[in-house]
């Protein structure tokens, strides 16, 4: 049996851009790609906070340090500057792989800088 786990996640990154007539995909800034351990050309999950839209793609590499997310092609109507998203790749394991497995969490501030990283996300309180 496969399971399809979450592999990694950029938490709250803010859009910096879109661009519509771009070859599709999700700029994403080099250093945050490395951080979050997603390869260029990675299918990605991209959930807007702000407006609700969900959408795939996949991650190409901006600048390193420009605190780049910037979403292009067909993708660019669902996003405007400013909106907050949550940015994930998921990978598929075995169930034993998966028992073992570690996501690595990448929490954003307002500038696409690293405030922190984890590899679990708390219990939800009730």
């Amino acid at each position: 049996m496969q399971l399809t786990l979450l592999k990694a996640k950029l938490h709250r990154a803010r859009v910096t851009g879109v661009e519509l007539d771009y070859e599709g995909s999700c700029a994403i800034d080099a250093n945050l790609l490395e951080a979050a351990g997603i390869l260029a050309y990675e299918q990605i999950q991209i959930y807007n906070v702000t407006n609700g839209e969900r959408l795939t793609t996949y991650a190409i590499r901006a600048e390193a340090g420009s605190g780049t997310i910037s979403v292009n092609g067909s993708a660019a109507h669902r996003a405007k500057p400013g909106d907050i998203v949550i940015i994930c790749a998921y990978a598929q394991m075995n169930a034993a792989e998966a028992v073992n497995h570690k996501p690595q969490l990448v929490y954003l501030d307002a500038h696409n800088r690293i405030s922190r990283t984890a590899n679990a996300i708390p219990v939800q309180a009730a």
